[in-house]
């Protein structure tokens, strides 16, 4: 079950993550770190990154979501899951790295929760829906 819930949630996460970054909050990450941001994107990184994400979404949210035929529990401990790892980078950066805006912070652990919750929404539905 684990390669077919990846298989739903990897096209849905890259679909709305790449909203975000690319329309929704483009000109808010300029504007507040643009100065650390590289003209061109690490995809090696980026990638690894999603595989990983996505990885932990199905393994503890969303496999158990749909084992328990819930999709608040989806929701619930997606947006927590999704606050958790945002966190660990936000949070990290605001500690140690020079004048790390805590508006991005704030931002960010909003959309980590945000986007987890709906990746893990989003893929249960999916997931019921073709019978899982």
């Amino acid at each position: 079950m684990f390669i077919k819930l990846f298989a739903i949630a990897l096209p849905v996460f890259f679909a709305i993550d790449m909203i975000w970054l690319g329309l929704v909050a483009k000109d808010f990450y300029r504007a507040q770190i643009g100065t650390l941001i590289k003209p061109d994107v690490n995809w090696t990184a980026a990638i690894i990154f999603y595989l990983i994400f996505i990885a932990g979404l199905v393994v503890f949210v969303i496999t158990p979501a749909v084992e328990k035929s819930s999709w608040t529990h989806a929701l619930l401990f997606g947006a927590l899951f999704g606050l958790v790892c945002y966190a660990t980078y936000d949070l990290t950066n605001l500690a140690v790295a020079k004048d790390w805006p805590l508006l991005v912070t704030i931002v960010d652990l909003a959309w980590g929760a945000v986007l987890a919750a709906s990746v893990s929404v989003v893929t249960y539905f999916i997931a019921s829906k073709i019978g899982l």
